[in-house]
């Protein structure tokens, strides 16, 4: 599973792989510099192999590439949510269907999520309003389609 996050915390762009090579590296860092329009000057990574390489080929060698935990902690609390819902789950019983559920459910998260910058404090009475406001506007998304 490939995500990526922002400073902000705010969801970029995700990708469901059925391997971990630098051909979907590489996919998934031009779908996430396709989806925002620019090239972010430091990539935070877990240091899987493939990424520098895919790195210096997408997005250029000027772009730093961070390999420490510390540094990747944001990424793997917000990957929490989905790896929860899939244990519970057993898993999926094809890919098209593992795919689908992920990006769909990274979408509504990020939909519903009350702040707007990271660390911001949102009082409980707006985070209510904001996420009824919000959810509201989703299941009139669903109606539709």
């Amino acid at each position: 599973m490939y995500r990526a996050i922002d400073r902000d915390g705010n969801l970029v762009d995700t990708m469901l792989s059925e391997h971990r090579d630098m051909a979907a590296a590489q996919a998934f860092f031009r779908s996430a510099k396709a989806a925002t329009g620019v090239t972010p000057e430091r990539v935070t990574t877990d240091g899987h192999g493939s990424y520098p390489r895919a790195i210096r080929t997408v997005l250029g060698r000027r772009v730093v590439h961070r390999t420490s935990a510390y540094k990747n902690n944001g990424l793997e609390q917000d990957h929490r949510g989905v790896k929860g819902r899939t244990r519970c789950m057993r898993g999926f019983k094809s890919f098209p269907s593992a795919e689908r559920f992920c990006r769909s459910y990274d979408e509504l998260r990020n939909l519903l999520r009350p702040r707007t910058r990271h660390n911001q404090h949102v009082p409980a009475d707006r985070r209510r309003l904001i996420h009824l406001r919000r959810a509201a506007n989703a299941l009139a998304m669903l109606e539709m389609a």
